[in-house]
C-alpha cells in the first residue's frame, strides 16, 4: 500500500499556451488524477498563470511554495513538465537542491520523473545533465511551433525581406505588407540586374546613388543575390524553407514538402523575377570550374551495381565499352545510351495529355484533402470524448480503473492523429504546388524526350548532368536514378525523397554484349 503524502500542484501556463487550448484547469485535473492514483493528498495549488518562466524565484507563489516545503506543509510538488516549473536552468538546479535538502519530491508528469520512486530518484544523479536537456527542450518547443506558424502565415521571427515589413500591435496577428520606403529600391535591384546582368555592378550603382540597406550598410553582391532569389518580390512568400547548419553560420534548404508558400503583394512581375533567376542559374553553370570534357554521353554516371565502383570506357574492343575495374561487369556505351533515352519515355510520361495529368493530380489532391478532413473530424470528436470522460471522473461517475481503461486508448489514438496531421498537410501543399505548375512541367517533359535525337552532344550532356544522379549497371538489370523528373509520380504521397527518383521497374539486361 502506497504511503500517504501531502503534495502541492504547480500551475504555470503562459498566455500562448492558453491560446493553444492548454488551460490551467486541464493541467490541474491531470495533476489531481495522478495524486489520486498514488493515494496522495493535495494540500494546495500554486497558481502562476500567464507569468513568464524566464525567472520565477521572485514570484509570491514561488516564495509561498518554498516556505511550505521548508516547514513541512507539503513534501512533494506535482507539475506538468520541467519547463513549466522554470525555464531558467539555474533556477531548476536551485529548486532541485532545495527539494533534495528538505527531503521533498519533484514530480514531472511529462518527463515521467517522480523522485518518490526508486527509478525517479535516479533523477538526482542525472541533474548535472539538465542544462543541456533544457536547451534541447527549448529548441524542440520552438521547432514544433515553426511548421504550424508557417502554415498559418505568421511571422517566424526576424525581420521581413527588404521591401516588406510586418505591421500590427503586439499580441495581435501581424500583416505582411509592402514597405513603401524600401520597395522602390528592391524593384530597382531587378531593373538594374536585367540591364547589366552583374551583381557587383548592381551593388555599385545602388551604393553610388546613396542607397543603403535597412541597417545602413552598403549593398554587396551577396546581398543582391539574396534579394534576387527571394520569391516574395514576385508575390510568393516562402516560409519554413531553410534551417541553420549545426555549428555553422550558414543555412540549407529544407525538403520542399516542408515549405509553406503564402501570397503577398508583388514588387516586380513574375516574368522579371524568373528572368533574373534564370540569368543567375546560367552564371553559376558558366562559373563552374571545368573538368575534362567527356567524350561519352554518360561518362561519370555509370556505376557497377555489384561492387559499387565507377565504370570507365575502354576502347580495347571494336565498340567503346564501360567496364568495372573491380569485376568483369561491362556494357557497350551505345547500348546504355539507347537504354537511357528509352527510359526517359517512361520517366517523362510521354503521351499523357495535359487534361489527363491534371485529372490525376486533382484525384490525388481530393483524396488527401478528404483524408485530412476525416482526421480532423476524428480528432475533434476524440477531444470531446476525452473531456467527457475527465468530467465524469471528476464527478465520481467513473472509478479509477474504468477511467484508465477507457481514457488510455483514446489518448494513444490522439497522439497518432497529431503525428499524422503535419505529414498529411505537407502532401497536400506539395500537390497544390505541383498542380499550379503542371502545364510547364508536362510540356518540358514531353519536349525533352521528343527532341532528344535532334539535340547536339553538348545539349544532351547538359541534360544528363542536370537530371541524373547515377546509372547502376548490374549483371541482370539496370537502374537509372534521376535527381528530379517532373512526373506525376513525383507528386504521389509527397515522396519523402522527391529529389532522388529511381526507376521502380529496372531494365532487364539483354544479350547485347555480343558486340564486345
Amino acid at each position: 500500500m502506497q504511503q500517504s503524502k501531502a503534495v502541492g500542484i504547480w500551475i504555470r501556463v503562459s498566455t500562448e499556451d492558453q491560446a493553444r487550448g492548454e488551460s490551467p484547469e486541464h493541467h490541474e485535473k491531470r495533476a489531481r488524477l495522478y495524486a489520486e492514483s498514488k493515494g496522495w493528498e493535495v494540500i494546495t495549488v500554486y497558481h502562476l498563470e500567464a507569468l513568464s518562466g524566464k525567472s520565477v524565484m521572485g514570484y509570491p507563489e514561488t516564495k509561498r511554495m518554498l516556505a511550505d516545503i521548508r516547514n513541512g506543509a507539503i513534501t512533494g510538488l506535482i507539475f506538468s513538465k520541467l519547463a513549466r516549473l522554470a525555464r531558467n536552468t539555474k533556477e531548476l538546479l536551485e529548486f532541485s537542491d532545495i527539494f533534495k535538502h528538505e527531503d521533498a519530491d519533484l514530480i514531472s508528469l511529462q518527463e515521467a520523473i517522480d523522485t518518490s520512486s526508486p527509478a525517479g530518484r535516479l533523477f538526482y544523479t542525472m541533474i548535472a545533465a539538465m542544462a543541456q536537456w533544457e536547451r534541447e527542450e527549448i529548441a524542440s518547443r520552438v521547432a514544433a511551433s515553426i511548421p504550424i506558424r508557417a502554415k498559418l502565415g505568421k511571422s517566424l521571427g526576424g525581420t521581413a525581406p527588404f521591401g516588406y515589413k510586418w505591421v500590427g500591435e503586439k499580441g495581435q496577428k501581424k500583416e505582411f505588407v509592402i514597405d513603401e520606403e524600401n520597395a522602390p529600391i528592391r524593384k530597382l535591384v531587378y531593373e538594374l540586374f536585367l540591364k547589366y546582368r552583374r551583381k557587383k555592378v548592381v551593388a555599385k550603382h545602388l551604393n553610388d546613388a546613396g542607397y543603403r540597406s535597412r541597417t545602413g550598410k552598403k549593398f554587396s553582391d551577396t546581398t543582391i543575390c539574396q534579394l534576387l532569389r527571394d520569391s516574395s518580390a514576385k508575390g510568393e512568400r516562402r516560409v519554413n524553407y531553410s534551417q541553420r547548419v549545426a555549428n555553422k553560420n550558414t543555412f540549407k534548404l529544407k525538403p520542399v514538402e516542408e515549405w509553406s508558400i503564402h501570397p503577398c503583394e508583388p514588387i516586380v512581375s513574375v516574368e522579371d523575377w524568373e528572368t533574373c533567376n534564370r540569368i543567375l542559374d546560367e552564371s553559376l553553370i558558366k562559373n563552374k570550374k571545368p573538368g575534362p570534357r567527356p567524350k561519352h554521353l554518360l561518362a561519370g554516371y555509370v556505376q557497377c551495381a555489384d561492387c559499387n565502383k565507377k565504370m570507365y570506357v575502354f576502347h580495347s574492343s571494336k565498340f567503346p565499352t564501360y567496364r568495372c575495374p573491380g569485376c568483369k561487369n561491362r556494357i557497350v556505351a551505345q547500348d546504355i545510351e539507347e537504354i537511357y533515352h528509352d527510359q526517359l519515355k517512361t520517366f517523362l510520361l510521354t503521351g499523357m495529355s495535359n487534361s489527363e495529368y491534371l485529372e490525376k493530380l486533382d484525384s490525388e489532391l481530393q483524396e488527401r484533402e478528404n483524408l485530412l478532413s476525416i482526421i480532423l473530424s476524428e480528432r475533434e470528436s476524440l477531444n470531446k470524448k476525452m473531456d467527457h470522460f475527465i468530467n465524469m471522473r471528476m464527478n465520481n461517475e467513473l472509478s479509477k480503473e474504468v477511467f484508465a481503461e477507457k481514457y488510455r486508448p483514446m489518448e494513444e489514438r490522439l497522439i497518432q492523429l497529431n503525428n499524422q496531421l503535419p505529414e498529411m498537410q505537407a502532401e497536400i501543399d506539395f500537390l497544390k504546388i505541383q498542380h499550379r505548375s503542371s502545364d510547364v512541367i508536362l510540356n518540358d517533359a514531353q519536349n525533352l524526350y521528343n527532341d532528344w535525337n535532334s539535340m547536339s552532344f553538348e545539349q544532351k550532356r547538359y541534360m544528363v548532368e542536370t537530371i541524373t544522379n547515377e546509372i547502376a549497371v548490374g549483371t541482370e538489370d539496370i537502374r537509372i536514378h534521376l535527381k528530379h523528373v517532373p512526373t506525376a509520380r513525383t507528386a504521389q504521397a509527397a515522396n519523402p525523397t522527391p529529389n532522388n527518383i529511381s526507376n521502380q521497374n529496372p531494365v532487364k539486361r539483354q544479350s547485347t554484349d555480343s558486340r564486345i
